[in-house]
């Protein structure tokens, strides 16, 4: 699913209109019909709703939907704010249309200050203020408003997008300026902004609304920004050759582990033996080995020093490497890493501990080789390129890294996000909070480890990983609940999460 920016929204309602062809008023009547079947679904016509209307396209949504539900017997107060005088030409009809319906209960122009209307727990309020065209914080009078608002038991629906929240970036945002709805009906496609934790407080529970922008325009329209679905997953699964035996499913090494976190490689090499590969190979240190084979029998074990990761492995016979997971930060370790680093040929994916190396000692980012992935939780990308105050900045700068590197990120989450070295990110809708357990970022090392070796790309072996991962740990949820979820379930469940997709 594509996600588009503000600017491209605007430019696929054009499209819309002029190729439908359609009038721009009767696309925002369809809009209104959908934003009100939504609305009475939900809540029926003995609530209260008073209706907050902008001055642009979106109060006029608002307003085509306060007729619509008045025309379904609701009780419906209307507030239309024109403080510069001048109203979008589609809002304006809207507000005609509104004054030649008999069964609105009221409606009142506020041209200046006004004196809001009690919001009480029993009242439905419509936002429809602001929508995906706002560029600035909201301040003065409708700052205020926003605030009375949100102070309200009431609760609210938002139109297309909670006003005063902007679609990609709000690092310069107000926050208290923004309005914090109970439901948001957004229009077509989610926006950026929603999929980022910091504004989750903002949009509530989000329902995607149909109201048929023109498909061929959001097929012309490029998207640097996509949600992956599960048929863009299906269509790169591989199909498991009926003759293929181990030597054809690709050999995976792990280097994982130090004393004391053994948990760490067994996971990996769980995940990456649970994900397809035909062989793994675990590189850890010696006082981790007697664990190892007893946890995971499947894998052969390749014996390092005593207790650290110290000397670089010989990687000619692997198809792939997964190195980071409780690797341990000693300077022995890191010189070992660098030396990996420099002389592995085959992809690789960088996780944990070898990203917090690579963090203190960021020059070495320079000597590494094109395709390689990272895959850093928020807190751990932070330390490797700088703080950053919210999620749109950490993305932008993950994006940058990867295209630096000719490489591939993922910053992980809910919504983990594949920054593309093409200059695209993925972000991945499958994952819950019972994931934000420790082990959970080992488990996806192995998988996508697994994957390289299988024969994936990067791009492929990222997004299907990411994938399977998140839904391993849905399906492991829905039976176990998420309160009690650990990494080794995501494990255990990663067999119904291929069986799904690949039914």
């Amino acid at each position: 699913m594509k996600i588009f920016t503000s600017a491209q929204i605007h430019e696929l309602d054009k499209f819309t209109i002029e190729n439908e062809p359609i009038k721009s008023i009767d696309l925002m009547e369809r809009a209104a019909r959908a934003l009100t079947h939504a609305i009475a679904t939900r809540w029926d016509n003995s609530t209260p709703v008073v209706v907050f209307a902008g001055p642009g396209n979106n109060g006029g949504d608002a307003l085509a939907v306060a007729r619509l539900l008045a025309e379904k017997d609701y009780k419906v107060d209307v507030w239309l704010f024109n403080i510069s005088g001048h109203l979008s030409p589609d809002c304006a009809v809207n507000r005609q249309r509104l004054a030649d319906c008999k069964k609105v209960h009221s409606m009142t122009m506020v041209t200046q200050e006004f004196d809001p209307p009690i919001l009480d727990s029993t009242t439905l309020v419509v936002d429809g203020l602001f929508g995906s065209g706002l560029n600035k914080p909201l301040a003065g009078g409708f700052a205020s408003l926003v605030k009375y608002i949100n102070a309200s038991p009431s609760e609210v629906v938002s139109i297309d997008v909670p006003s005063g929240l902007m679609t990609e970036d709000n690092a310069y945002n107000v926050r208290a300026n923004i309005i914090k709805a109970t439901l948001t009906l957004t229009l077509q496609q989610p926006k950026l902004s929603f999929l980022f934790p910091e504004n989750q407080e903002f949009i509530g529970e989000v329902r995607t609304l149909d109201i048929r922008i023109s498909s061929e325009g959001i097929a012309k329209t490029d998207a640097h920004y996509t949600i992956l679905e599960e048929g863009d997953i299906r269509r790169i699964l591989k199909p498991r050759p009926a003759f293929a035996h181990k030597g054809t499913m690709g050999h995976a090494l792990i280097i994982a582990g130090s004393y004391g976190m053994a948990g760490a490689a067994m996971l990996a090499t769980k995940a990456c033996l649970r994900s397809g590969v035909g062989k793994v190979t675990a590189y850890t240190p010696r006082q981790n080995v007697m664990m190892m084979q007893v946890a995971v029998p499947e894998a052969v074990i390749m014996i390092g020093e005593e207790t650290a990761f110290g000397e670089a492995v010989d990687t000619t016979d692997y198809q792939a490497l997964g190195i980071g997971p409780g690797l341990g930060q000693s300077d022995a370790t890191a010189i070992a890493l660098i030396a990996q680093l420099r002389r592995t040929q085959c992809p690789m994916v960088v996780d944990a501990d070898a990203i917090n190396i690579l963090s203190n000692r960021r020059a070495w980012l320079q000597q590494l080789p094109k395709g390689i992935i990272l895959t850093p939780h928020p807190k751990e990308f932070d330390r490797l390129q700088g703080g950053c105050s919210d999620t749109y900045e950490r993305l932008s700068k993950a994006l940058d890294l990867a295209e630096r590197l000719q490489g591939y990120v993922i910053v992980k989450g809910h919504y983990s996000a594949l920054c593309l070295p093409n200059g695209h990110i993925q972000f991945c809708p499958t994952g819950n909070a019972g994931m934000a357990t420790a082990g959970s970022g080992d488990v996806l090392t192995g998988i996508i480890t697994a994957l390289l070796a299988r024969g994936y790309n990067q791009t492929e072996a990222c997004a299907l990983g990411m994938y399977l991962h998140g839904l391993a740990g849905d399906l492991a949820a829905a039976e176990l609940g998420q309160e009690s979820l650990m990494a080794s379930d995501i494990i255990d469940y990663l067999p119904k999460a291929f069986k799904r997709l690949d039914d």
